[in-house]
């Protein structure tokens, strides 16, 4: 049988160069820049610029049109901010929510998501709003919590919207509107589904034979969705904790991956078109990649991420652990170019080659950060690696 994964039907051209979106293109964390450096000089490669002023928040970086886009909190306003992705500078900034707070960080959790002239934002008390690009000013919002009865989770909604086609697809997690699909010009609502509460994960899109699905992780466990009309395809909680289901899924050649921590684990799940849906069987479930804030990432047939503090390499088919190395300690990672690029919470940045064959270090740095974790995954765009820490941003040239 065929399978064709598509994880976000853009419709307009995109520049290589472009990492539109949480974990790019694909949001795979895969960049497919080439010509990039084999190894880093001494103290990391250079700093390009370096601006302040995007206030406090986890939000990682989406880069498109030669714009840098993310989200911020200052005072009682969550904001999205764009900056010039060759300078640093601001070209405006625009208020789309109320204020987060929580002992282990405040401020907005998620990622915008570039289409064209527009970007769509969810801030980390549930409004979710379309921005032009160009001026950053606001073309619609609705509230998760005010229109769809949803509750603010634990640690904030943390989501990154999924642009399919017409739609922009979240997570409000009411009753009965789970998930929500709304038209991305209008805001207006195309269809709502389930009524699991809201998690901290953001979905991805695939077609299997002929049925394309909405794959997400909500509070209670994997599922998917008919991506037209909302429909329940399959669930799957096995993989869910009661605390935090935060990482991305992961699909390929029809199967998908889900892992979470707090002692749970790891399962990919054989997808199979049936009787015009689509079924769900596990293929191996594992605690050797326990998936906590950060999503792994999968290169040929290896998986590279974090399992909660160590990094980890999984040969996907099996569940067999390939590698683990401490690295730079609890962190995120991507992929470009043959490498990883792993971020430690503490502030150390390494070059690794993506080598299923044991753990390959080529070359580090340090920054000082913040008094907070860095929590934030980096992102490459344009021969630039770009790295958040709350109210700084760091450009390195990287090519």
């Amino acid at each position: 049988m065929k399978y064709l994964s598509v994880v976000l039907a853009l419709s307009f051209t995109l520049s290589a160069a472009d990492w539109p979106q949480w974990r790019g293109v694909h949001r795979d964390g895969k960049s497919a820049e080439t010509g990039l450096l084999a190894q880093w000089p001494e103290g990391g490669p250079k700093l390009v610029w370096k601006a302040s002023g995007l206030g406090e928040g986890y939000s990682s970086m989406s880069i498109a049109g030669g714009r840098v886009y993310t989200l911020g909190q200052r005072g009682d306003v969550e904001f999205t901010v764009a900056l010039d992705a060759a300078t640093g500078k601001k070209l405006w900034e625009t208020a789309i929510g109320g204020p987060y707070r929580e002992r282990r960080g405040h401020g907005p959790r998620g990622v915008p998501t570039v289409e064209g002239d527009r970007l769509w934002a969810l801030a980390a008390d549930g409004t979710l709003a379309c921005l032009n690009t160009r001026t950053g000013a606001k073309l619609w919002t609705v509230s998760a919590v005010n229109d769809f009865g949803g509750s603010v989770p634990h640690w904030g909604y943390s989501e990154s919207p999924l642009i399919d086609g017409e739609r922009v697809i979240f997570n409000a997690g009411g009753s009965g509107t789970a998930i929500v699909a709304l038209n991305k010009n209008t805001g207006k609502v195309i269809w709502k589904s389930q009524s699991d509460s809201a998690a901290y994960s953001s979905a991805i899109v695939a077609t299997v034979g002929q049925t394309r699905q909405v794959l997400t992780f909500t509070s209670k466990g994997a599922i998917s969705v008919r991506a037209d009309n909302g429909e329940l395809l399959w669930r799957y909680d096995n993989v869910a904790n009661r605390t935090a289901n935060i990482a991305t899924p992961i699909f390929r050649d029809g199967q998908v991956f889900y892992s979470s921590a707090y002692g749970t684990g790891a399962a990919p799940l054989k997808l199979t078109s049936n009787g015009g849906g689509v079924k769900a069987d596990e293929v191996y479930f594992t605690r050797d990649m326990m998936n906590h804030y950060s999503s792994s990432v999968l290169v040929g047939d290896a998986l590279y991420g974090f399992s909660n503090a160590i990094l980890t390499a999984l040969k996907f088919q099996t569940g067999e652990v390939l590698w683990k190395d401490r690295s730079v300690g609890k962190g995120s990672v991507i992929f470009a170019d043959g490498r990883l690029y792993a971020l430690g919470e503490g502030g150390t940045v390494a070059l690794i080659e993506a080598s299923p064959t044991g753990y390959k270090e080529v070359s580090r740095f340090s920054f000082a950060k913040s008094e907070w974790p860095v929590w934030a995954p980096p992102a490459i765009s344009d021969g630039k690696l770009f790295i958040r820490d709350q109210d700084t941003l760091y450009c390195h040239a990287i090519k």
